[in-house]
């Protein structure tokens, strides 16, 4: 059956542009959003009327609705959502500005909230859909330099779990897909963003993170297209999982991570079954 996908975040060499040219692959019809859609006429021309380029700031709650109407007007509702947009800013969790704290929330937390508060009613009323939330390594481990934007994925990771049992019942499938380092055009501004820590302790860490960053964008190992690939692969198996790990180097780095937190929570079990009252 052809399925219709909404993706968020669309930018050229993105990840969004990934997901929907592996759904055109398949056959299936695309609503892809951006920020700024011009830069997507051209790409969106060749696949006709089986793409819809729609212009969207995810943040912005009024244009989420308009979005997601002018989506089902068009090809009569929404099998597939991706939540793909979002960013992430760095600096220290005690020097980075509440301003910049809130914006990366707004943008990659409660927006993708938003869009599935969207789209959720039109597969409630078909009884199937599938949500598919882009969160990264870092929701599963955090990042040094990157703690808040971490958080912002935790949050993701959180509320899709809870997500995936509430709708379950309804034919809804949640998946969570975690990126590792993939080439994108996610890296190309640290070049361009010194870092402007406001407490000089900090300032040598956030400097050898910007270069870490600086040194990888263009030969980051992950292959969006392969990725993009790999989620539609994982949704069409019979047993889905509920995430998906993202490239060789993340999932390396969320084994070791969790192996570590699992030998770090048994280490302390006495203390832990200590703090019941005694039977």
């Amino acid at each position: 059956m052809t399925r219709r996908w909404f993706i968020t975040g669309g930018t050229p060499g993105g990840f969004g542009m990934a997901f929907a040219e592996a759904a055109l692959e398949t056959g299936d019809r695309v609503v892809l959003t951006s920020r700024r859609p011009e830069e997507l006429r051209t790409w969106a021309d060749q696949y006709g009327d089986r793409v819809l380029v729609v212009p969207l700031d995810v943040t912005d709650a009024a244009q989420v609705l308009r979005a997601v109407h002018s989506a089902e007007e068009r090809f009569g509702g929404i099998d597939v959502l991706v939540n793909n947009a979002g960013r992430g800013w760095y600096g220290s969790i005690e020097g980075m500005d509440d301003s910049s704290v809130r914006t990366m929330f707004e943008l990659n937390f409660f927006a993708p909230l938003s869009v599935t508060r969207a789209v959720l009613p039109g597969m409630r009323a078909r009884g199937s859909g599938w949500i598919v939330n882009v969160s990264s390594v870092a929701g599963l481990l955090a990042a040094v330099g990157f703690g808040y934007y971490s958080a912002t994925k935790f949050a993701v990771e959180a509320t899709t779990d809870a997500l995936r049992d509430e709708v379950a019942a309804q034919g809804i499938s949640v998946l969570a897909v975690e990126p590792g380092a993939f080439r994108t055009n996610a890296y190309a501004g640290f070049a361009n963003e010194p870092v402007t820590e406001a407490i000089p302790e900090y300032h040598d860490m956030l400097e050898q993170v910007r270069a870490a960053f600086v040194e990888l964008d263009g030969v980051q190992p992950g292959d969006p297209r392969r990725g993009a690939r790999a989620v539609i692969a994982a949704m069409a198996q019979d047993a889905p999982p509920r995430r998906l790990v993202l490239g060789g180097g993340g999932y390396d780095a969320v084994i070791d991570a969790l192996e570590q937190n699992l030998a770090d929570i048994r280490a302390s079990e006495t203390l832990s079954r200590g703090a019941d009252f005694p039977a």
